[in-house]
């Protein structure tokens, strides 16, 4: 709204600095200033909104250390994290850009479903929440949203890129490469390294091409679905979720930043997505959003951020890895959420196997998710999410030097 504000007095009237407004950096630098504020601001308010209402978490009692002391605790936060971040993405973002408008709607989408989740568990005194097969076709859904509108919007393309000139003071000259429809993507540490999903299924003809959307939306469907399920997982002791994805969502925002600029892609010999720089404004508040709220999650924690946080998380970073085509290396740079979920289906999988084979089951970790198994071993819970910490920032070092080890 500002941005559209500003450009229209500059026109009208030669504002001084109201350029600045075209560029999409210093949006983004207003956005994480106004996320921030919001977020620790505004957060204690909603915190003391939330103890007024009785909204707290019913914990289960699960044999670890300092569980009981939670209990009470306010739940729901990830308000304040959607607050935060939809805010300064209103003010500040070109809200006719089609990635930001599905961005804004993942952030609505799975924050309706954790919302209604966390209702069901506070207000219905039930501790399932809800039913993990309705929160499973909400994912699903948004994946085949996400997924058709990437594969068929006439805004979503990359560009060809051929003979870009660059001068010596570092502006774009000359580019020679139309704007194409692609479902290119990134492998990492490969030469040659993009991939294009139509090849999956180019063996059954030319004319199959057309139907590559057969096999792109489902593979959309499970990368939205893993990511927000592993984030939902990741979120289970003081801290660790909004830590780790502010770590992964600032690496998102290094690739937004670099794919969408035509010169940094050429210098970098990636990809260049139109219009994805402005991914970097909502990526900027969303950022914003989440270390505002480890002002008041951090151990010990004022307030819990519930599924309407974690839910939420998982699905828009699983969107903006797609849209700046790095989705093949989530499982590096989302590694804490893969342990996460792979330490759960490790678990289940073996005791049920041990159960029918021995008539007795047994278990891998002395309990799942893997951030439990460190605490039933006697860790601080600090000490854990600290480690766990540095683990994600080397795997977003790591995902980043990708741009050039191939």
């Amino acid at each position: 709204m500002l941005t559209y504000l500003f450009e229209y007095l500059e026109k009208q009237y030669q504002l001084p600095g109201a350029s600045l407004f075209q560029f999409s950096t210093f949006r983004a630098a207003m956005a994480i200033l106004f996320s921030l504020i919001i977020a620790t601001v505004y957060g204690k308010r909603v915190i003391l909104f939330l103890q007024k209402q009785q909204v707290g978490e019913t914990i289960r009692d699960l044999g670890l250390d300092g569980q009981k002391q939670k209990a009470g605790t306010p739940t729901m936060g990830g308000v304040i994290i959607i607050m935060s971040t939809l805010i300064p993405v209103l003010l500040f973002a070109r809200l006719e850009n089609i990635y930001i408008i599905l961005l804004v709607f993942t952030m609505l989408w799975m924050g309706a479903i954790g919302f209604l989740d966390d209702y069901i568990k506070v207000f219905k005194k039930n501790k399932e929440g809800l039913k993990g097969r309705f929160k499973v076709l909400g994912q699903v859904v948004l994946g085949l949203i996400v997924g058709a509108v990437l594969y068929f919007h006439p805004e979503v393309t990359m560009r060809d890129h051929d003979e870009t000139i660059i001068t010596r003071a570092y502006t774009v000259e000359q580019v020679k490469g139309a704007e194409i429809k692609s479902t290119m993507t990134t492998v990492p540490f490969f030469k040659n390294n993009e991939f294009d999903y139509e090849s999956l299924i180019s063996w059954a003809g030319d004319g199959a091409k057309e139907y590559a959307w057969l096999l792109f939306i489902p593979i959309i469907i499970l990368i939205v679905t893993a990511v927000s399920n592993g984030a939902n997982l990741t979120d289970g002791i003081d801290g660790l979720a909004a830590g780790t994805s502010a770590i992964i969502v600032f690496t998102l925002g290094i690739f937004a930043l670099v794919s969408g600029n035509i010169i940094f892609s050429d210098y970098l010999d990636i990809m260049y997505i139109p219009r994805v720089g402005e991914l970097l404004v909502f990526i900027t508040a969303f950022a914003g959003a989440l270390i505002g709220f480890l002002w008041y999650n951090a151990f010990p924690a004022q307030v819990f951020m519930g599924d309407t946080g974690s839910l939420t998380i998982g699905g828009v970073i699983a969107v903006i890895a797609i849209i700046v085509r790095k989705e093949l290396l989530i499982p590096v740079l989302c590694g804490i959420f893969f342990a996460e979920s792979l330490s759960v289906m490790l678990q289940v999988g073996y005791f049920k196997y041990t159960k029918k084979k021995f008539g007795e089951g047994r278990r891998i970790f002395l309990m799942s998710p893997l951030h439990h198994h460190y605490q039933k071993k006697g860790y601080h819970e600090s000490k854990i999410v600290t480690r766990f910490w540095i683990v994600g920032i080397l795997l977003a070092i790591v995902t980043v030097v990708t741009l050039k080890i191939r």
